[in-house]
């Protein structure tokens, strides 16, 4: 069902780029024409044309208008392409997080999501949608799944990921969630698929002056920071407000264990969980 899901979703990007491919060549323009008509880069229409990004709505729906094509890109977007498996709030920053070369994040609470093993994705969903179907359930812990993939692509980006203490501590799950999670992060850890550090108690107040976290860089476009709340989410694409963001987390890093303390320290709390896991 979810590979069935995820090709389908495939399906309609594609074929939204072919589409969109045959009405831009009949209409006689060039990617770089159609991208300044609708205020994006040629570049950004070929990705669209390859189904290597995801359409946008208010870009679909400007592509409509100079192609005079009666809203069918807008249709396509809205009804083929849109992705549920993510809360609205977060899939503009899902889109770019595959497009990034480098992602720094900070988890001043939970494992970050993807680090995330399917089981513990799934007691996170649970608890944050109570009252879910099974369905939407198994659909947001496929597409954390799924986004996890970057990590093990040839291109996959530099990525550095800070966890509060905390994300060790608390018991998501119950003991052998935890222990088949923090086993996991100290594998990616060992295979230096990820650099991954701990901030301990000990460091104080630095947690609680940031919040959840990311910066993402990329290889044709300045870096962008997302903050995340309770049930929302803050995509900052302003230089200076950015800057201040790398700031804050460079402090965290330098508070932070060091990845060798980090990594020791996860797979001590891995192994209490695994032991409490074999005496309940």
């Amino acid at each position: 069902m979810a590979n069935g899901s995820h090709g389908s979703r495939q399906a309609a990007w594609e074929f939204f780029g072919a589409e969109l491919k045959r009405r831009r060549e009949d209409a006689g323009l060039t990617q770089v024409e159609l991208g300044a008509r609708v205020f994006v880069s040629g570049a950004y229409i070929g990705q669209f044309e390859q189904a290597i990004r995801k359409p946008q709505l208010d870009i679909a729906q400007r592509i409509d208008e100079v192609l005079q094509t009666d809203g069918i890109f807008e249709r396509l977007c809205r009804k083929l392409i849109d992705d549920r498996r993510y809360a609205d709030y977060f899939a503009k920053a899902a889109e770019l997080e595959a497009l990034a070369t480098e992602i720094s994040e900070f988890a001043p609470a939970l494992v970050p999501g993807l680090l995330q093993t399917a089981t513990y994705a799934r007691a996170v969903t649970v608890a944050m949608n109570p009252f879910a179907a099974d369905e939407s359930i198994e659909e947001k812990v496929t597409g954390r799944m799924e986004r996890a993939q970057i990590l093990k692509t040839a291109t996959r980006p530099v990525y550095w990921a800070i966890l509060h203490e905390n994300a060790l501590r608390v018991p998501v799950g119950g003991p052998a969630a935890m222990a088949e999670q923090l086993e996991h992060v100290a594998t990616l850890a060992r295979q230096r698929t990820v650099v991954a550090q701990v901030l301990p108690y000990t460091a104080g107040a630095y947690a609680v002056m940031t919040g959840d976290l990311r910066l993402m860089e990329f290889e044709d476009a300045p870096p962008t920071a997302y903050t995340e709340a309770v049930y929302s989410g803050n995509l900052l694409d302003d230089p200076a407000v950015v800057k201040r963001v790398r700031s804050a987390y460079d402090q965290l890093r330098a508070a932070a264990l060091s990845p060798e303390a980090s990594l020791a320290l996860i797979e001590s709390a891995a192994e209490d969980y695994r032991r409490c896991a074999s005496t309940t």
